[in-house]
């Protein structure tokens, strides 16, 4: 395997003396082309980490409102660490992820404890933060503080890996420690936050995984991969795991006052899809949707009425985690009265936004928003 080094003898492209016109070219496209974000106005720490954290897995474009809305509510680590986590959990509902929030509260409370609530400059004090790794850690301390440390994730990745011609699994242990190394000798130490942020911008805009744009790339000619026509050779496609199907039936109980029923109590399929948030009765269910769910609703709720439950059926919708492909079947069923039961909560449908709920709740509460089945 080629190590670290191999990027630094006399016949590379980023050989010692190519390394201060490589990091030139670079630094300056970014600073001319780079896009005008809003947590790149500030050297806030907190600002930064909020971002940080919320691009975690999740694309700009779904983040932008969520940073401007939880900052409007959070505008300090000291008003996050007061919160309530259901609070928190409202502002991030929709984004996904929720143990992100739930640990940016947690650590919020820790750096007011511990940090006189400032975000800890010491590499080692913001690693012992929940929810706060390696990558984080060097994009908040090097963008904020100007510590000298270099970030590695996917983008950064691909974009080393072309520039080497490094081939294979980039995830593979081995093969990102010698990323990891790459990354750690071409920092640009005297400018290490915009450094960062040029090799992620390079590899969003630029480097992309699928059509990468070469010929407006302002570092094409230390790239090694495109030396030597392996540009869409590298990274070498990840096997994905073989997708589940899976189904599942959710009740919206409707009472004459347009109230609704929400339950918390996880089952074996909801850690992922629901968050453990609040959210209609559901089960997964395979041949018999209605059957099944009515089952449910009589097993959980205690719904054993002289009439049969009527479960109208509602339009269904589709939903994705990770490597699951979900349906989701919602039924309207119209109650004289809602069960009263531990870990449950009754309240209009439509002010279901006032709780922290996940994405698939919000597709099924749709469901039932039609003229013909919403009632206020």
């Amino acid at each position: 395997m080629r190590s670290a080094r191999s990027l630094a003898t006399s016949h590379s492209p980023l050989a010692t003396r190519s390394l201060a016109p490589f990091r030139r070219a670079l630094l300056a496209w970014f600073r001319a082309h780079r896009r005008d974000l809003p947590w790149r106005r500030s050297r806030d720490p907190y600002r930064i980490w909020v971002a940080e954290v919320m691009l975690q897995q999740t694309r700009i474009a779904a983040v932008l409102p969520y940073y401007h809305r939880f900052l409007k509510k959070f505008s300090s680590v000291e008003r996050l660490a007061r919160a309530r986590e259901a609070e928190v959990l409202r502002a991030w509902s929709g984004l996904g992820y929720y143990s992100r929030a739930k640990n940016l509260r947690r650590a919020a409370g820790e750096i007011v404890a511990r940090h006189e609530g400032q975000f800890p400059p010491s590499l080692e004090a913001a690693l012992a933060l929940p929810g706060i790794g390696r990558y984080t850690a060097a994009a908040v301390l090097s963008i904020a503080y100007d510590a000298p440390l270099a970030v590695l994730d996917g983008n950064v990745a691909r974009v080393l890996a072309r520039l080497g011609a490094i081939r294979g699994d980039l995830r593979a242990p081995r093969r990102w420690r010698q990323l990891e190394e790459i990354a750690r000798r071409l920092l640009a130490r005297r400018a290490p936050g915009d450094w960062n942020q040029a090799l992620m911008e390079l590899g969003e805009t630029v480097c992309a995984p699928q059509v990468p744009r070469c010929a407006e790339c302002p570092v094409q000619r230390w790239c090694r991969a495109y030396a030597r026509n392996l540009t869409f050779k590298i990274p070498a496609p990840r096997r994905k795991r073989d997708a589940i199907h899976v189904r599942i039936a959710a009740a919206i109980l409707r009472d004459p006052r347009g109230r609704t029923l929400l339950v918390r109590d996880p089952g074996a399929h909801d850690g992922v899809l629901f968050s453990r948030m609040w959210q209609f009765p559901a089960v997964e269910v395979t041949r018999q949707p209605e059957l099944e769910l009515a089952a449910h609703l009589r097993a959980t709720l205690a719904l054993n009425g002289a009439a049969p439950l009527k479960l109208q059926p509602l339009p269904a919708a589709r939903h994705g985690v990770t490597f699951r492909n979900i349906t989701l079947l919602p039924f309207l069923a119209r109650v004289a009265r809602l069960p009263k039961r531990p870990r449950t909560r009754i309240l209009p449908l439509a002010r279901l936004r006032d709780v922290p709920v996940s994405s698939a709740t919000r597709k099924i509460a749709a469901a039932a928003s039609t003229p013909d089945n919403y009632c206020a």
